[in-house]
């Protein structure tokens, strides 16, 4: 073949082509041919040539062979070293570009030569290459030859886009081979490549091979959700559709928090797939990652899911929780702060939950806290009730539960107390007083120090009287709540005011007014020796002068000349008159009825004013005249109310008894009767007691038949008892009055405004004792008739509160029975109101227990102990708060500080507990509570079941013995330091219910008895303990103390008993039900004793009971049923 191409008229640009037919070869071979270039200005070529190697009818590509150099009018020979085999064809096309200049071009001997190249080496195959993309495409071409210093290797694209060679490897003497990368290959970058050699005679051409870019696969859609929880999501790959390429080898889901930080990557091989261990209420991006062959064949994560979690329940409740500042009306509480680790979702809410009982009534509430994120967060509850012990507890929640804080038990400080409650307030008038009573107030709000009650005189119905001075003050202490105001002026009001006060001060007042009653008669004036100015037979002149009022004025004046008779000389002259001669004054019908009647001779009524002389007419009758007294009255008369007063002016001639000699007759014979009735009284005094000694001596055996007997007679003596008060009480003649007497020369006469009926009966208050007094029968019928009656007089009125000063002498045994009878049946007076005369809360100092540092070591906030009684511990390391504990000493009978009575002890309080034990070198624990009872702890278990250390102590026991109603445990206990070891023995009682009392009293005597045999009467104190130290712990001593008075002295003071227990601890025995529980124990007791008979001893017991008494006919067995 031959190419001639002349540019002489050609412009730049334009081509002319010679294409070889396509050859298919399966050897190694060559084809080569000569070219010429002529013409053109200072060598400047015509035209250039270009040699393409088009394959299998490939486009053209980029040639593989250009010249565009400088011509020299010679013929160059150029080899072509093409690696194209069978069945692969390839077709070799000259080109030549004109460039505008004038000249020829020229190819000739164009030869396939059937064997390598002399000059240009040869490429064995290349192969294809298949990466993803971004990755780097490594063409590997082996060179068939010697590598030559001046061959110059690249890698040619179909594009036109070159890559040079990355390293050459030397296989052997006659082959190596070049390494071509094309780098961040993209989709585009797919194509055809082969490698191109340039030497100075020729070129080799490989085959081409096959570039394919994989694009990694990305899913369409995001994963879809399907569950959640607090720490894992569920998920749906949702991964069947993709851009991108397959195969999928691998799918992965990541997941990150909303703010970037990629947190895991999890290879999935099911369509489903759970995340798990993901933090609460937190956002999540989530996505799917598919990977095909190769390497970077991990697509791009997918659509992103955004899920959250749910909440989980708060790892733990807000911590150290304290009370940092207490007032009145307000605490202010701080807690530990805490953040997201605690709450564990990020929405959630801090309220602070308190509850107390106002008036009986539990109030709870709740308030938000808002203070949750600052370094010391604290909040302030308000609106609370001063002296109010509050349970408060901080509760963290969120939308899957909460968690709270320990709680605390806070005493609120006190305030100034609410008003005197104005209907207690209640005044009894009398001429010259008032007596005022009143009840606390409703709201105290601490604890009541003091009274302040003040008065003022407001009006007199005595118009010359001068209000000006007659205010006052006084104070009361607060168990005193009433006051007698002595020293007022009759027939006027007064204001009182009555406030109450803590030591906060006076709270408001409550003012009410009262008027005194007027004076029981007005001030007459003297009149000596009664003498008149003129006196005949017929006439007497008096000078009259009038009456000083007092209270009220004057109304009238009467003068009454009475003409006494000689049967009635020995009587003496009252100031009184009968009905009938004044029926016209209607003021006088009231009370005159049942007045002696003593025949007038003049009435007159004189208006009250100046001295007058006034002339009384006498009207003489002879034979039984024996004298003529004139009398002059004063009537004052203001709201209903009259006072009279009288003074004898006159009186004329005189009386001469005579003698009655039956009268000594008379009185010798009464004295006969009165001397044989005293010496039969006599003898059957001597008889009774005889008899009464017998039986005495014959109760050997069973120390209280006696009683049982007398529990029968006292039953029959009851039953016409009540009879009789029935009976009583509908007389419709008895009238129970409350009269106010006046002196009218002398005598005494009731004022008849003043009748009323009064509850509170006139009494004298007694030192607290455990001594008897023989008067209490009477004392108790009596009172017993007065209250029934009061109700059937009276409904319609509130009855006044018993007063402390109420006398309560001690009871004898062989009374007992009776008096619990009718302190259970009495309408007006029983249990409920004796035992509410008993002074309630704190009636002693307790500084010591208000400290800040003993706080904590009292279980309830208003039970603790009182500064003068507390049981004071050795202080340890010059601590001044170690020598406190919730303990106060209790007398015993005739034995100061027998018991220390305490509250249960706390885990805090444990060590002190046995420190106090060994300090009072006690012997016996006597515990009367369980450790829980309705679901709340009682007392913390403060003894091992082994050994354990408290402190200093070791206890270690030694000994459980269980009975029916109680546990006895035996203790050795050491002290750290001291040689000595000491058996201390604890009396568990588990027979007390969780609430009332026990049904009968028998377990609870049994348990005093066994505490006696095992108690060393050298040892110290017996320590008593309940849950707060007030209630059960009260209950035991009183029975303890008063069964060893009843058996000493015959006689039980219970009421003195509590009364002086409650001065050593505040509110011992707590309930109305627990005081009457004690009488029925003492009564079980007296009446029944020890009934325990040991097992061994049964059949002779049995036998001896069953013996019948020959005197009585009865045997012990039937008279004990």
């Amino acid at each position: 073949s031959f190419l001639f191409v002349n540019m002489s008229g050609r412009y730049g640009g334009q081509r002319a082509r010679l294409l070889l037919p396509p050859l298919k070869e399966n050897d190694t071979h060559c084809v080569s041919f000569l070219f010429y270039q002529a013409g053109g200005r200072e060598g400047a070529p015509p035209a250039s040539l270009n040699v393409y190697i088009k394959e299998n009818n490939s486009p053209l590509g980029v040639p593989v062979f250009n010249s565009s150099g400088p011509t020299d009018h010679i013929w160059k020979g150029v080899e072509l070293a093409v690696s194209t085999f069978w069945p692969n064809y390839y077709q070799v096309v000259f080109e030549a570009v004109s460039t505008g200049r004038k000249g020829v071009l020229a190819i000739k001997d164009i030869v396939l030569q059937g064997h390598q190249c002399m000059s240009t080496p040869h490429f064995l195959h290349i192969k294809g290459v298949e990466v993803n993309a971004g990755q780097t495409a490594a063409f590997q071409c082996t060179v068939n030859g010697s590598p030559q210093s001046n061959l110059l290797l690249h890698l040619q694209g179909m594009d036109g886009r070159q890559a040079v060679v990355r390293e050459t490897k030397l296989m052997n003497s006659r082959r190596y081979t070049a390494t071509f990368d094309v780098e961040n290959t993209t989709k585009g970058d797919s194509g055809r490549y082969r490698c191109i050699a340039h030497s100075e005679r020729g070129i080799a051409v490989s085959s081409y091979a096959d570039l394919t870019v994989k694009q990694p696969p990305v899913p369409i859609a995001p994963p879809q959700l399907t569950a959640v929880g607090a720490t894992y999501l569920w998920i749906q790959l949702n991964a069947n559709s993709i851009n991108g390429d397959g195969p999928i080898i691998e799918r992965e889901v990541e997941y990150r928090t909303l703010s970037g930080m990629l947190i895991d990557t999890t290879p999935v091989d099911k369509p489903t797939h759970k995340i798990g261990h993901l933090d609460p209420d937190t956002q999540y991006e989530i996505s799917v990652l598919l990977t095909r062959p190769l390497e970077g064949g991990t697509g791009y994560p997918g659509p992103t899911l955004r899920a959250r979690t749910k909440c989980a329940d708060p790892m733990q409740g807000p911590r150290r929780l304290e009370v940092v500042d207490i007032q009145s009306k307000q605490l202010t509480l701080r807690w530990e702060p805490f953040g997201y680790n605690v709450t564990r979702c990020h929405s959630y809410n801090l309220t602070v939950q308190y509850h107390y009982r106002p008036a009986g009534t539990e109030s709870v509430k709740e308030e938000v806290v808002y203070d949750t994120v600052s370094s010391v967060p604290q909040h302030i509850v308000r609106s609370i009730p001063p002296f109010t012990n509050i349970s408060l507890r901080l509760v963290l929640s969120n939308p899957e539960g909460r968690k709270e804080s320990e709680e605390l038990l806070v005493l609120t400080d006190e305030d100034v107390p609410g008003a005197v409650p104005v209907d207690s307030v209640l005044g009894s008038s009398y001429e010259q007083q008032i007596s005022l009573s009143w009840r606390e107030p409703l709201q105290t709000f601490g604890l009541i120090r003091q009274y302040e009650v003040s008065y003022k005189a407001l009006s007199s119905f005595d118009t010359e009287f001068d209000l000006s001075n007659q205010s006052g003050k006084v104070f009361k202490p607060a168990n005193d709540t009433s006051h007698v105001f002595s020293g007022l002026y009759p027939g006027s009001t007064y204001s009182f005011t009555i406030r109450a006060s803590t030591v906060k001060g006076f709270g408001s007042p409550v003012i009410t007014q009262f008027t005194t009653k007027i004076s029981a008669a007005p001030l007459m004036p003297a009149y000596d020796n009664e003498s008149p100015m003129n006196q005949t037979d017929s006439s007497v002149t008096i000078l009259l002068k009038p009456a000083q009022s007092r209270g009220a004025p004057v109304r009238y004046h009467i003068l009454v000349t009475v003409e006494e008779k000689e049967e009635e000389t020995g009587s003496s002259l009252d100031c009184i008159f009968p009905v009938r001669h004044i029926q016209n004054l209607s003021l006088f019908c009231s009370f005159l009825r049942g007045i002696k009647t003593i025949q007038m001779t003049a009435v007159q009524i004189l208006v009250s004013g100046r001295n007058s002389t006034i002339v009384s007419n006498v009207s003489p009758e002879t034979q039984t005249l024996i004298s003529m007294s004139s009398t002059f009255f004063s009537v004052c008369h203001k709201n209903q109310e009259t006072k009279i007063d009288c003074v004898r002016v006159a009186t004329k001639g005189a009386a001469t008894r005579r003698p009655e000699p039956e009268q000594e007759k008379q009185s010798d014979h009464t004295v006969k009767i009165a001397g044989a009735i005293a010496g039969l009284l006599l003898f059957i005094i001597i008889f009774l007691g005889v008899v009464l000694l017998m039986k005495k001596r014959r109760r050997n055996y069973h120390s209280y038949t006696y009683y049982l007997k007398l529990a029968k007679k006292r039953k029959e003596t009851l039953s016409s008892r009540q009879e009789m008060t029935l009976m009583v009480n509908n007389s419709q003649h008895i009238v129970m009055v409350d009269t106010h007497t006046h002196t009218l020369n002398g005598r005494t006469v009731s004022s008849p405004s003043s009748f009323a009926l009064k509850t509170n009966t006139i009494s004298t208050t007694v030192p607290n004792s455990y001594y008897p007094d023989d008067s209490h029968t009477m004392t108790s019928e009596t009172s017993s008739l007065v209250q029934s009656h009061y109700k059937q007089r009276e409904t319609e009125r509130e009855a006044l509160p018993y007063q402390t000063g109420q006398l309560h002498p001690a009871i004898r045994v062989a009374d007992l029975l009776q008096h619990i009878t009718q302190m259970k049946c009495a309408e007006g007076y029983g249990f409920k109101e004796e035992y509410e005369s008993f002074f309630e809360g704190q009636s002693a100092p307790w500084d010591s227990a208000k400290k800040d540092e003993n706080r904590m070591k009292n279980r309830y906030g208003n039970i603790i102990a009182y500064d003068h009684s507390r049981v004071r511990l050795q202080p340890q390391d010059g601590d001044g708060g170690s020598d406190y504990i919730n303990a106060n000493y209790v007398d015993g009978y005739h034995r100061p500080n027998h018991y220390v009575a305490t509250q249960g002890p706390m885990q805090e309080t444990a060590y002190d507990f046995w420190r106090m034990v060994w300090q009072e070198n006690t012997a016996a624990i006597v515990m009367v509570t369980n450790l829980v009872e309705v679901g709340r702890v009682k007392c913390c278990k403060y003894w091992p079941d082994d050994t354990e250390i408290y402190g200093d102590m070791k206890v270690t026991l030694i000994e459980t013995q269980l009975l029916s109603e109680y546990v006895i445990r035996t203790f050795a206990v050491e002290k750290r330091g001291v040689a000595e070891i000491r058996e201390i023995r604890q009396f568990h009682f588990t027979g007390w219910p969780d609430h009332g009392v026990p049904l009968h009293a028998t377990g609870l005597l049994g348990f005093i008895r066994r505490i006696k045999a095992k108690n060393p009467t050298t040892a110290g104190p017996t320590v008593v303990h309940c849950s707060a130290g007030a209630g059960r712990t009260g209950c035991f001593i009183v029975v303890d103390i008063m069964l060893d008075m009843a058996e000493r002295e015959g006689v039980v003071d219970i009421y003195n008993c509590v009364r002086e227990l409650r001065a050593r601890r505040v509110n011992m025995v707590q309930t109305e039900e627990q005081y009457v529980f004690i009488h029925d124990a003492i009564l079980e007791a007296c009446l029944c004793g020890d009934t325990a008979i040991p097992a061994n001893q049964l059949r002779s017991v049995y036998y001896e009971m069953n013996r019948l008494d020959p005197q009585t006919n009865s045997s012990q067995i039937k008279e004990e049923f």
